[in-house]
Formats: structure tokens, sequence, C-alpha cells
């Protein structure tokens, strides 16, 4: 099992080395694989008026400074096909973000990189679906892909997680548990003057437990030393002080099943 974690957008250099070195810290010490992940630019934000991110140049300057002075990888998602052939350049792990998982120009643009693909499902997408996502990235001649589910859409400004996805699409793509995104409440705090997401951060821990218990390879999870003062996300991230803690009850739950199945 390992991690991807980090703060939703790139907030400030400082931030993420920040972030970047807290996280490495609580993993190294449960040897625990880490990916870092944060966005240099959110494209699919709500509302014109919030916070979108550094930008390509100056986010990607940002997080090869973290991959060369934290040493770890990194993982960013890209939202324009013009744009992957430069965060190829960096990132360890190309995203494709939910919203534009069925673009096969974006897709195949970052299989062709060979670089590591993780395709996250849409809120609007089947979990059978998927693998002809999956199938374009191999088309392209990379088989480094994995999915990541992250919830559907049940109704308005709501997500439901079903487990038999995970199962599903396991059996042609390693898969990836969104814990932090599953609990979001999509624009649920809109008004006339202003629109951001709510979120239910509480159920990240049952969740999460669930996916392990699941058969998830791996987890990710928005993770902020101050939530209520993140520029995006902070209602459904992960406080920075609570991920040891899950981590090792996640960790109880994998190293649970093993136990078992071993036991004759």
């Amino acid at each position: 099992m390992f991690l991807i974690a980090g703060p939703c957008v790139i907030e400030s250099e400082k931030h993420a080395l920040f972030m970047a070195e807290v996280i490495k810290g609580i993993t190294r010490a449960l040897n625990l694989p880490f990916i870092f992940k944060a966005s240099y630019d959110k494209a699919n934000r709500t509302s014109i008026r919030s916070f979108r991110g550094p930008g390509l140049v100056e986010g990607l300057r940002i997080l090869k400074k973290v991959k060369d002075e934290i040493h770890v990888p990194v993982l960013t998602d890209v939202h324009d096909v013009h744009d992957v052939a430069q965060v190829a350049e960096v990132a360890d792990i190309l995203q494709i973000p939910a919203f534009l998982c069925r673009q096969t120009d974006l897709v195949v643009a970052a299989a062709m990189t060979d670089r590591v693909v993780n395709i996250k499902k849409g809120q609007f997408v089947s979990p059978w679906d998927m693998k002809h996502v999956v199938e374009k990235c191999r088309t392209a001649g990379n088989d480094k892909v994995f999915v990541t589910e992250r919830g559907a859409s049940f109704g308005y400004n709501n997500l439901v997680v079903d487990m038999r996805s995970l199962a599903i699409m396991r059996k042609f793509a390693p898969v990836v548990f969104d814990a932090t995104h599953s609990v979001q409440l999509p624009s649920s705090a809109a008004d006339a003057d202003h629109a951001v997401s709510g979120g239910q951060p509480e159920f990240i821990p049952v969740l999460s437990r669930a996916a392990v218990a699941a058969g998830v390879d791996g987890v990710f999870m928005e993770v902020h030393d101050n939530p209520q003062q993140a520029k995006s996300d902070g209602a459904n991230a992960l406080d920075s002080t609570k991920l040891r803690g899950l981590l090792k009850e996640l960790q109880a739950v994998q190293n649970g099943l093993m136990s078992a199945r071993l036991t004759p």
C-alpha cells in the first residue's frame, strides 16, 4: 500500500516544502511509500473568484524543488494537452482529473510521455466503463496506469462511494481510493455571491478503512496543516495532525487481512 498526499493546490513554495517534509516524516516512520501531490492550477474551481494556484511555470518550479530537496516523487494533474510535455519533465505521475477522464486526446498525450498515469474516475462514470479509459492509455503504448475512485454523484451537491467499484476496477488496473474527495459536498456552500464546496471530513477514516479492507493498492488524501485556511478544498481535507493515527489504522487493517489469509 502506498500514499498519495499533499495540499489540494500549491499555496506557496514554503508551504509545499513544509507539507512534503511533514508527510514524508510520518510515512517514513511507518515504512509507507509516499508520493507528494499538489496542483499548479485548479482549472475546475466552482467560482471565478476562487484561488487556482501559481500557474504552470511557477508551479512546476516548486514541484521540482519539492522533488529535489525532500526527495519524494511528485504527482500533479494536467488539464490541457499543451501542458503535458512540460509537466512530464518534472512530475513522476501525471493525473487526469475526474471531470476530464473521458478526454481521449488528454489521456493519450499523458500516456505518450511514458510517465505513470493516474486517471481519476469521473463522478459520472461507472466503474466498468473505466476499462475503456484505461485501454486508451495502454493502446498509446503505456501500461503504467492506475485509476482512482473519488465517489459518484448522488443527486445534487453530494457524493457516495460504492465499494463494489474498487473490486470491479481492480480487475483491469491497480486502484487507489481518494478518501478526501469522496467526502466532498460539491458546491454545497454556494450562494448568490460565492460558491465553494463543503465536506464531511469526519468520514475520511471510515471510508478509507473500508477501502483498504476492500483491497485497494493505495490511498489518496489531501492533507493540510490548517484546513480551515486552505486555499482549495479545505472543507474535505485531512488535518495533518490526524494523518499518523489514521495511517496506522489503515496498516492494521491491511495487516489483519494478510494475517487472516495466511492462517489455516
